[in-house]
């Protein structure tokens, strides 16, 4: 078996190493490759029972809910100063656990810890925030009315495997900073880096129970904890199907859970688009990670004058595109994360052929590909693909872009809106009142102008309709964990009497 990067790891629960109660593991399989190269922990029920126990013993104590917003940016700083000091190391584990290029699981680090810094200061804000809220008026001098922000409680948080430890940290980092009490429950498919995460917490004294991390399956771990009634919300990140049920067994405990969902977004480009750059961002919209981004825009409109020439320049880049090792620098596209995956985007593309639509370039098995084993699709564009189509309608999750053409801005908008998610947008024009209109009538959370797929921790994350609710990162991803009290105070020095209340109570 392949060395790990990092150490075997146990479940950290109540700030403790424990094995799962039923004793069972998981092998992490490197996908470039097929071989496992460690074990993770598979916690069932009764793991999660634990974990939820020794976060809502942490609640309960005060010693972190009660603290100041200061205090807990300490140990949010002491977290990202660790993250980058095992960088290396974490996007070594990251890359031959989810198949990820090592550049961009290197920059995923540094992505990790600037999220941990900047709640860091939302945590300090906070303090302000609660120290001097200001007055409501309510329309009586008689009434003192603010609110103050408290800390939801012991949360459930459940992320995927495409960024596993930076979708994590937009969970985590907040949660701690709002002063909940946190279970994490990473994909059973790249879980190392969060058991990392879990061992980080550690090394930086980060109270006990305050973060537990459990690692497992979802029908196993990640269903217990969705439904577990000692949560006071459950945070997702995922796929549409799984966050349905997410979301039910929170609401059969009366509780939210934000998701963050799956996506299907478009990428307009219209006539007076630089070719060159606009198929830059196409192929960066598409193939980042392998292909796997919820936000990808792999649905791709093209102005039916430059169609021709966008296609063939599309194409030659597409082809280009360095398909390696991922541990190798230099390298932009790895494996599918899993064999299950592999065989899902591949079903895929035998659909696209089936339906009519036209084989660009890849659609197997890349030329750079190292031996004959891993799950590698090479980058794939069809072209001609018509709304009806799965290719088109359908969240793929890999390296299949789609391409249709359009004749107006009224068409181009209305085959965009045509989705039931509506997570991301993207346009691309030389015309600023045109970007400014599409970006308007685009329905969805995030829009893109001359670019795609930027992602700030400063501003807010999340989509409408399949794509979920709820926003994550900014001030927004705070605003999650926390709960809004409202305080009122009688000022009058006089008393009513009972039955002589003033007219406008």
């Amino acid at each position: 078996m392949a060395s790990s990067p990092v150490p075997p790891r146990l479940l950290y629960i109540g700030g403790e190493w424990v094995a799962p109660v039923k004793g069972g593991s998981l092998p992490v399989i490197n996908p470039a490759t097929e071989k496992e190269f460690a074990r993770i922990p598979n916690a069932t029920s009764e793991d999660v029972d634990a974990a939820v126990a020794a976060a809502t013993a942490a609640f309960k104590s005060g010693h972190w809910s009660k603290t100041t917003g200061a205090y807990r940016a300490k140990y949010l700083r002491a977290i990202a100063a660790k993250l980058r000091e095992h960088k290396a190391v974490l996007a070594k584990a990251e890359t031959m656990d989810c198949g990820k290029p090592i550049d961009e699981a290197s920059w995923d680090m540094d992505d990790v810890a600037t999220c941990f810094d900047y709640y860091a200061g939302q945590a300090e804000a906070l303090d302000g925030r609660n120290a001097a809220p200001p007055a409501i008026d309510v329309g009586m001098a008689e009434f003192d009315v603010r609110v103050r922000r408290e800390a939801l409680g012991v949360v459930g948080l459940i992320t995927p495997w495409n960024y596993p430890l930076l979708m994590a940290a937009w969970k985590v980092a907040p949660a701690l900073a709002a002063g909940c009490t946190a279970v994490l429950k990473p994909s059973e498919l790249a879980s190392l880096t969060c058991l990392e995460l879990a061992a980080i917490a550690a090394q930086v004294g980060l109270p006990p129970g305050v973060l537990n991390v459990i690692t497992g399956t979802g029908p196993d771990a990640g269903a217990p904890l969705s439904g577990h009634k000692g949560l006071a919300k459950v945070a997702f990140t995922g796929s549409a199907a799984t966050g349905r049920l997410v979301a039910q067994a929170a609401a059969a405990n009366i509780r939210p859970a934000s998701m963050e969902l799956g996506g299907k977004s478009a990428l307009i480009v219209f006539e007076d688009a630089d070719v060159e750059q606009a198929v830059e961002w196409a192929m960066f919209g598409a193939f980042w990670t392998n292909g796997q981004i919820c936000s990808s825009t792999s649905r791709l409109l093209v102005a039916e004058a430059i169609a021709p020439a966008f296609l063939q320049q599309l194409k030659k880049r597409a082809e280009s595109i360095n398909v390696c090792d991922p541990l190798t620098e230099g390298c932009r596209m790895g494996p599918l994360v899993s064999e299950g995956q592999y065989r899902k985007v591949l079903a895929y593309v035998e659909a696209g052929k089936a339906d009519g639509a036209q084989l660009v370039t890849g659609g197997g098995r890349p030329a750079g590909a190292p031996g004959s084993s891993g799950y590698w699709v090479a980058p794939t564009v069809f072209a001609g693909v018509t709304p009806g189509m799965r290719i088109w309608r359908e969240e793929i999750f890999g390296p299949v872009l789609s391409v249709a053409t359009f004749a107006t801005e009224a068409e181009a908008v209305a085959a965009a809106n045509d989705s039931e998610y509506g997570l991301a947008g993207a346009v691309i024009s030389a015309d600023p009142d045109r970007c400014k209109r599409v970006a308007e009538a685009l329905e969805c959370g995030i829009v893109w102008i001359n670019c795609s797929q930027p992602c700030f921790c400063y501003a807010p994350w999340g989509g409408i309709k399949n794509s979920g609710h709820g926003r994550e990162l900014g001030e927004w991803g705070l605003d999650n964990f926390l709960s809004v009290k409202q305080i009122t105070k009688y000022v009058s020095p006089d008393i009513w009497g009972w039955y002589n209340p003033p007219s406008k109570l």
